[in-house]
């Protein structure tokens, strides 16, 4: 199977695509065609041994349209596609002054007498009747040539037996001008036969004012319908922005700056300050705090060492440093987030179906209730005039504009908002059917919690200082590779401890490990090895089971037969994982975690962040049979994954969910994808979803009030009892808002917000961020857009009391007074938040402190006595609340 994207030009309404569909539906070998109004595009899966990409075209220019392939390059799509809408809307705005250029005095010399207006004297009477018919003729004739586009897709469309809005508009403008063609033969007829009352009445019955002015008022409407429509392409033409179109390459130590486009795996770069990353790769040398806001929607820097990698797209805002690219052109992340938001444009939700059905007959239907109209009028005696006034209002009045514009603008305006928030919807249809969703499933290891150990408490026993035991404990950790120990060597890395040299060392099979620290025996490990090893626990014996019973793994250390104390080691849980659970509820969905882990393990998460339902020791290929027992309960299911044994349950879910930091394979397998691995932003892309679809439904509920209002009016159903009859001219000027207004509802998208976002006024308003960040990465602006927990994350600031005891008291280290405290923080929301609490702490006499965002705290170091609420009054008066000082 082979799957292209075309270009198609000449359609103006729902009814061209709908034609375009159909006709492309009809070629050998297609198994699925989907075409994109707003885009003037369509993508087309066929089995290239029975057709070819020149056959499909063909098949559209059959239909009366063009049709040739989407270029190749997503950059050269793109400017491409620019370029054709900043020419079409030049052409419009041309079209547009030369029409009123024209309809000003067309409009001054039918109808200004009407007004009491003065006009020339040769204008006045049935002696000058040709002279004002005919120079009435000449004024719309400009009219409609610069509108000609309108009767040559109009015509064409309607000899192809596929009429669309261009061909009621033709048919409408061609009638009136007709008519007043032949009311000037009816004039010369009566001033040559002395009939005055023929004269005085077709000089009265003129429709050419009518016809420039439909033509005029449609192409208005298609101008701002274009502006605005240029409007919901706003998130791709931003994120093909962020991609910088030079790279430096370092050659034989030499630098050369060279197209983005040559930059080939395998070459290294070079990245600045302030500088884009072109590609992704990995860092060789050096290190830069790195601005991923533009593709996670993550507000704060990440620090960039040798080793780690970086995504194209993304902003060194400080540092220096080299890297090997990995993936370049299409390849990259950036590229294949562009991808996804276009695919996801291109596709239909399964609500658009509805309006291509309905699109499909309407403009045929439309035609014959207008002559239908007319003729019925004329039956009943009614005028010629009056009928071919209604007939023409019937025309131009229905707008099938309205109704096939109504998803796909929701649709493009919603997959970009939820790119700049970081969350990626591979489909309309994903779009549609997350806002079904009832029951969300949560993996557990990598979504509800951070998916790799880390130490929670540290407890020495008694006459043991914390730190000592830290100390000594990642030095027998640190030659095993066990995730556990790993954890124990972070958290002294962390503390800045000096670490001594381990011996002898040796590992026991389901205990720990055993060796010798600074000459003393040591072990590390579990119950199991300090019972093998007849150690006693006094006061400690209850504290492991303790641990154990909080899904903590509890690893004891001891010195020769000395217990030195417990080291509590957990997966812990994500800052937003309580509050995303919490919002998920809130909005009647119920939530069900599934683990591998064991069911004390699993309790212990599901208590701490208020899960309903948890299935503990699931094994990998078990998860989709769980899925899919819920499903068969009658409940829309999302699956929320990051690891490969999720892939079958993201697959079997009516939405599977992944979190970006997981695998290639999870990701592949998902409809959405949160990039920034934060589990609120799930919450969110529920609630988007439910807003777009809401949003599609009111366009598509007005687009058809409006018509169903609209064509009977014209058509003089309210005529005999009301006395309404709706001028052509009127029909023309609803029609062309009618569009607007329903491209103007989808953009109210752009103003969708995450409920919890902290507002920009809590950073006081005073973040400030350069015009260039706002234009490459605008997340990284407070505005809203940054997740804040909602309670300060105590848990993982804090460590075990005697820590805390022992780092707030006085230490004496050569005469030198020192003290270290821990600050709890809330209102903190972004780097320039934490940036104001540090440089009010520092501003203290005897004060060195820094501060860290993510935990919500502050460690300080004091060199001289300064009391806690010294302390407390230089946080508040900064604009944040201390919740406590250890």
């Amino acid at each position: 199977m082979n799957k292209q994207k075309f270009n198609v030009t000449g359609m103006t309404c729902s009814a061209c695509s709908a034609h375009v569909e159909k006709a492309v539906q009809k070629v050998p070998g297609v198994s699925q065609v989907t075409v994109n109004l707003l885009q003037n595009s369509m993508q087309v899966s066929w089995d290239d041994t029975v057709s070819s990409a020149d056959t499909i075209i063909a098949a559209v220019v059959d239909a009366g349209y063009g049709a040739s392939l989407a270029a190749a390059k997503k950059a050269a799509a793109v400017a491409k596609n620019e370029n054709t809408a900043a020419q079409e809307i030049r052409s419009m705005k041309l079209r547009l002054k030369v029409s009123f250029l024209f309809l000003i005095p067309l409009m001054y010399v039918s109808m200004g007498h009407m007004m009491g207006l003065p006009l020339p004297e040769f204008f006045h009477g049935n002696a000058n009747a040709i002279t004002f018919a005919f120079t009435q003729l000449l004024l719309v004739l400009p009219i409609m040539y610069i509108n000609r586009k309108y009767y040559i897709n109009g015509f064409k469309a309607l000899f192809h037996c596929s009429p669309t809005m261009d061909s009621l508009i033709a048919v409408g403008s061609s009638a009136a001008v007709i008519y007043g063609i032949a009311a000037i033969y009816a004039i010369g007829w009566g001033l040559g036969h002395g009939d005055e009352a023929l004269v005085s009445r077709y000089s009265m019955d003129l429709y050419f004012e009518s016809a420039g002015t439909i033509l005029t008022l449609i192409t208005l409407g298609k101008f701002l319908e274009a502006r605005s429509k240029g409007r919901t392409s706003d998130a791709i033409a931003k994120l093909m922005d962020l991609a910088p179109k030079t790279a430096t390459r370092l050659r034989d130590g030499v630098e050369e700056e060279v197209p983005v486009e040559e930059v080939l795996a395998g070459d290294v770069l070079v990245v600045r300050t302030g500088q884009s990353i072109p590609v992704d790769g990995v860092v060789l040398e050096g290190s830069a705090a790195v601005d991923e806001s533009a593709i996670t929607g993550e507000s704060l820097p990440v620090e960039k060492a040798a080793g780690d990698r970086v995504t194209g797209g993304t902003v060194s805002r400080s540092g220096y440093f080299t890297f090997q690219a990995l993936r370049v052109g299409e390849d990259t992340t950036l590229a294949q987030i562009v991808r996804l938001v276009e695919d996801a444009n291109s596709s239909k939700a399964p609500i658009a179906k509805l309006a291509d059905r309905i699109s499909g007959v309407f403009v045929p239907v439309v035609m014959t209730i207008a002559l239908a109209a007319a003729l019925i009028w004329l039956a009943m005696g009614y005028s010629l005039e009056h009928a071919l006034s209604t007939g023409i209002a019937v025309l131009v009045v229905s707008c099938p504009c309205a109704l096939g514009l109504a998803t796909p603008t929701a649709i493009m305006v919603g997959t970009g908002k939820g790119a700049e928030l970081g969350i990626l919807y591979k489909t309309a249809e994903s779009l549609e059917n997350i806002h079904k969703i009832d029951t969300v499933v949560l993996d557990k290891t990598g979504t509800v919690t951070q998916g790799k150990p880390a130490v929670t408490d540290i407890l020495p026993a008694p006459g043991v200082d914390g730190k000592e035991l830290l100390r000594l404990a990642a030095a027998i950790e640190k030659p095993s590779e066990h995730p556990l120990a790993a954890a124990v060597v972070a958290k002294a890395a962390e503390e800045n401890l000096t670490l001594p040299q381990a011996e002898n060392f040796s590992a026991v099979a389901g205990q720990g490990v055993l060796g010798t620290v600074e000459g003393r025996a040591m072990l590390a490990g579990n119950l199991k090895m300090m019972e093998a090893n007849g150690i006693s626990l006094e006061s400690l014996a209850g504290k492991g089971e303790a641990f154990a019973e909080e899904g903590k793994t509890p690893l004891f250390f001891t010195s020769g037969s000395k217990l030195l104390g417990i080291i509590a080691v957990a997966d812990v849980v994500k800052p937003t994982s309580q509050k995303a659970i919490e919002e998920l509820k809130k909005t009647g969905i119920h939530v069900v975690m599934l683990t591998g882990d064991n069911a004390r393990t699993a309790e212990a998460i599901r208590r701490q962040v208020g899960v309903e339902q948890v299935i503990a020791e699931v094994l990998p290929q078990d998860k989709e049979a769980h899925v899919r027992r819920l499903q068969e309960e009658g409940h829309k299911v999302a699956m929320v994954g990051d690891g490969v044994n999720d892939a079958p349950a993201l697959t079997r879910a009516d939405v599977g969910v992944a979190i970006g930091a997981g695998t290639d394979i999870a990701i592949e397998s998902a409809d959405v994808v949160l990039m920034r691995s934060d589990l609120l932003d799930c919450v969110t892309a529920i609630r988007l979803g439910k807003a777009v679809i809401r949003n599609i439904k009111e366009n598509l509920f007005w687009a058809f009030f409006y018509n169903s209002i609209g064509i009977p009016l014209a058509a003089g159903v309210f005529y005999l009892s009301l006395g309404l009859k709706l001028n052509p001219m009127f029909g023309a000027a609803a029609m062309s808002m009618s569009s607007v207004c329903v491209v103007s509802n989808a953009l109210r998208l752009k103003l969708f917000k995450a409920p919890w976002a902290t507002p920009a006024a809590a950073c006081g308003g005073a973040c400030p961020v350069d015009s260039a960040s706002r234009e490459k990465a605008p997340a990284a602006a407070c505005d809203g857009s940054c997740p804040v927990d909602p309670a300060p994350q105590e848990t993982v600031c804090a460590v075990s009391e005697e820590i805390k005891q022992s780092s707030s008291n006085e230490q004496l280290q050569g005469g030198t007074f020192t003290m270290e405290k821990k600050m709890i923080i809330e209102g903190m929301a972004c780097g320039h938040c934490s940036a104001r609490v540090e440089k009010a702490l520092n501003a203290i006499d005897g004060v060195s402190a820094t501060v860290d965002l993510a935990a919500k705290c502050a460690t300080i170091t004091l060199t001289k006595e300064v009391s806690d609420q010294v302390l407390t009054d230089a946080v508040t008066e900064a604009g944040y609340d201390v919740i406590s000082i250890q």
